[in-house]
């Protein structure tokens, strides 16, 4: 064999050595990147985020709803500009496979819009014959794009511009001398009326949730008995519990604002308790995770079951929502 033959011979051979070694050095670098993307965000104080934001707007006091205001505009940028940013809509890699963090991020969105629809439509509000506000009018909708749309426009582009109306909504709260000045009505109806809403969502997440080891039995009002809901299936149980840990993690510091900004109206009807042990239900929610998939075990067997253990929290944390509820609506 020729000189120059064996030449290409091992000029191909270091080719392939470069393509193979290339190849492998992407390949770690997009599981440790999505490995990265797929942490979730800690949880912050609200209290803090919105004396933050009070410094950019020079504002001087904490008027009532502020907190609570800024408290979903701060969820919405951590879904922005968490590391990795906004996930869901991602059509290349590592974004594509990362279905955990989607399934996180769509159970913050949930409480996200709940909450701003409730802004809107009742925080906000004296009555219900009084005019809605501008700014939420328009902040709403957009948190109702569609969550998995990546061009024109992006969900990112929209859910922002939903983040920028409720800080037009703060400046104008905070400003009384304002021409159309912003409003928030810490009233306990106004409050009975938003925690409905949760009983429903905590309500759904429990019921997912404990599907995942049997067929649920569920009374159904249509049919006046009861009706088995299916048994997740093992391929959807990580995301169902994802989207319940996303939900709880929303939902924790949504809480943590209305404690701030309905302080007086909770602690007039002695409420704050119940606040407070859902509050703590929703950390309990968030503990740690040890295991690197969620594990999914039958009953008493010797492996764990992560989703039986949100539904406890989650549960318990409802029937407080049931017991607010309650005393919200008393006279």
């Amino acid at each position: 064999m020729a000189a120059s033959d064996f030449s290409q011979e091992a000029e191909t051979k270091g080719f392939k050595w470069f393509l193979g070694i290339v190849g492998a050095i992407t390949v770690i670098i997009v599981i440790a990147l999505g490995g990265y993307w797929s942490i979730e965000p800690t949880s912050f104080d609200v209290i803090e985020e919105a004396k933050i934001r009070q410094q950019e707007d020079h504002i001087d006091d904490l008027p009532i709803g502020y907190v609570y205001a800024n408290t979903l505009a701060h969820i919405a940028e951590t879904l922005l500009y968490k590391p990795g940013g906004y996930i869901t809509n991602d059509v290349g890699v590592p974004g594509v496979y990362l279905d955990n963090i989607t399934s996180w991020e769509y159970g913050v969105l949930v409480m996200l819009r709940d909450a701003t629809s409730a802004l809107r439509n009742h925080l906000a509000r004296s009555q219900s014959q009084s005019a809605e506000d501008p700014d939420l009018a328009n902040a709403e909708p957009y948190f109702y794009y569609e969550h998995n749309s990546w061009a024109l426009p992006s969900s990112e582009s929209e859910y922002q511009k939903g983040i920028d109306s409720l800080h037009k909504y703060m400046v104008r709260l905070a400003d009384p001398s304002h021409k159309n000045p912003g409003h928030f009505y810490s009233r306990a109806d106004n409050l009975w009326q938003y925690i409905e809403i949760i009983i429903k969502r905590l309500g759904g997440l429990s019921t997912q949730l404990s599907a995942s080891t049997d067929r649920y039995e569920a009374y159904d009002i249509k049919l006046e008995k009861s009706a088995a809901i299916s048994q997740t299936s093992w391929l959807m149980l990580d995301n169902v519990f994802w989207q319940a840990r996303g939900s709880c993690w929303a939902l924790l510091h949504i809480l943590k604002a209305i404690k701030h900004d309905f302080r007086l109206i909770l602690e007039d009807k002695r409420a704050m308790d119940t606040v407070n042990i859902m509050i703590h239900e929703m950390e309990n929610a968030l503990a740690p995770i040890t295991s690197p998939v969620i594990l999914n075990g039958n009953g008493y067997g010797i492996f764990a079951n992560y989703s039986l253990a949100m539904a406890s929290y989650v549960s318990r944390a409802n029937a407080a929502a049931l017991d607010l509820r309650d005393v919200m609506n008393r006279g």
